[in-house]
């Protein structure tokens, strides 16, 4: 597989995208928010207002088929590998925007490439960018071509025991429902389908997993303020099945981060990474 490197710096189509309420709430839902959040989950409850999960920003506006520019990808070997989202300020329950997205690195690791994408969503009313969500792709197979290697991941510093651990139960329709909020994609609803990709039956979304680990930051360092997180950052490392237990443990840090890592049963990590708050 060749990648045409003078594609660095393309953008997609710019595309008018939208939410609402319902959206927001549909969203809750899928990363397990329920009764006992009803500021995420409802709409109208007695003095309590409206508010947005800020990991839903990376749902919105992101545009994949701006990859097409480096050539010819085979979609079969692509993994998600990491996710992240810088927030300048909180997400709105409701707005419209424009999305574009970016082709902002391409990195050669040898026997794999890696595609970095960026989409900054331009809010429509007051003209600001609202957020810039990242995902990084590792594409089996198709490094090589004489590209970077990229900036190197350090082993993550040894941060002893937690200083929290949140215990979140999916259930075995979850992925099902977090489905409705973007990605249709048959490895997580189909059993063939994810059968044919080698599991033994649909595996969760990572960005479900992704964003029910923000739930738990959310509730376990900034007592459940959206407000509070500017950025949101992590890194796959495991498929989680639907009706797995996460449990996500957090070390705040100096200077307004918080280390996290979810984990399920046998201790095998799933997801790690960090956020910064206000």
């Amino acid at each position: 597989m060749t990648f045409d490197l003078s594609a660095v710096g393309a953008t997609s189509e710019p595309t008018t995208i939208s939410w609402d309420s319902k959206d927001c709430i549909l969203y809750a839902l899928g990363i397990g928010a329920g009764t006992d959040d009803l500021a995420f989950t409802t709409e109208n409850s007695r003095n309590v207002q409206q508010v947005a999960y800020p990991t839903m920003a990376v749902t919105l506006g992101v545009d994949f088929s701006v990859m097409a520019e480096l050539g010819t990808i085979d979609w079969t070997r692509l993994v998600h590998a990491e996710q992240g989202v810088d927030l300048f300020g909180p997400l709105p329950v409701e707005g419209s925007a424009t999305a574009v997205t970016k082709i902002a690195n391409v990195w050669d690791k040898g026997k794999a490439a890696v595609i970095v994408t960026e989409t900054t969503a331009t809010d429509h009313a007051s003209g600001k960018d609202l957020f810039t969500s990242r995902s990084s792709v590792y594409i089996k197979g198709a490094g090589g071509f004489g590209g970077e290697r990229g900036p190197e991941r350090k082993p993550a510093a040894e941060l002893g025991d937690p200083d929290e651990t949140t215990t979140c139960v999916t259930t075995p329709d979850q992925a099902l429902l977090y489905r409705l909020s973007g990605d249709r994609n048959p490895l997580h609803s189909d059993p063939w389908f994810a059968e044919k990709a080698g599991f033994e039956r649909p595996i969760l979304h990572g960005l479900c997993t992704y964003g029910v680990t923000g739930r738990a930051v959310l509730s376990a360092v900034v007592g459940g303020d959206p407000s509070r997180i500017r950025s949101f950052a992590g890194r796959f490392a495991h498929p989680v099945m639907p009706g797995d237990t996460l449990y996500v443990d957090t070390w705040p840090v100096e200077g307004g981060t918080v280390e996290f890592r979810t984990r399920i049963d046998g201790g095998i990590t799933v997801l790690t990474g960090s956020a910064e708050i206000s």
